[in-house]
């Protein structure tokens, strides 16, 4: 099927696509907040900007558009008919990014859980997800912060 927007009138649809704030991450957000859970949000000195902090568990949850960030298997992460070049390398680095950003976390001792936009239609199963990511007896009790050797300041005489 052809598209029935222009070029330059699909380019502006898809350029106005909000990334804060979206419908599944504020169903998400909903669900934290009747469950009790207090966080933070979009904390830029976090890598990759993660959609929700909970400083408390030293855990990140990311909502992912299934299109953008190229969900395998779901009907909503199929790719248009036109440009396909483009779409294809455009979801491949997104992909990428996604995974440099999920080591950055690992390594600075963040535990992370990604969201489908396909899993927000059935709230009660995200909630009980999310119970299993939030289970305090999987959260780590202090957070694991690499450490650096440091040489003990010298004394003076």
């Amino acid at each position: 099927m052809t598209d029935v927007f222009s070029r330059t009138k699909r380019s502006a649809i898809m350029a106005a696509v909000s990334q804060r704030n979206t419908r599944p991450e504020l169903v998400v957000r909903r669900i934290l907040h009747s469950m009790g859970f207090r966080f933070r949000l979009h904390s830029k000195s976090l890598p990759g900007t993660p959609d929700i902090i909970l400083t408390k568990f030293h855990s990140v949850i990311f909502v992912h558009g299934c299109f953008w960030h190229g969900h395998a298997g779901c009907a909503r992460a199929t790719l248009p008919k036109s440009n396909q070049s483009f779409w294809k390398r455009k979801i491949k680095g997104n992909k990428a990014r996604d995974r440099r950003v999920k080591c950055q976390l690992t390594k600075l001792g963040w535990r992370y859980l990604v969201v489908w936009q396909c899993a927000t239609r059935s709230p009660p199963r995200l909630e009980a997800s999310l119970r299993r990511f939030l289970d305090p007896s999987s959260a780590p009790r202090k957070p694991i912060v690499p450490r650096i050797a440091v040489s003990p300041p010298r004394q003076r005489l």
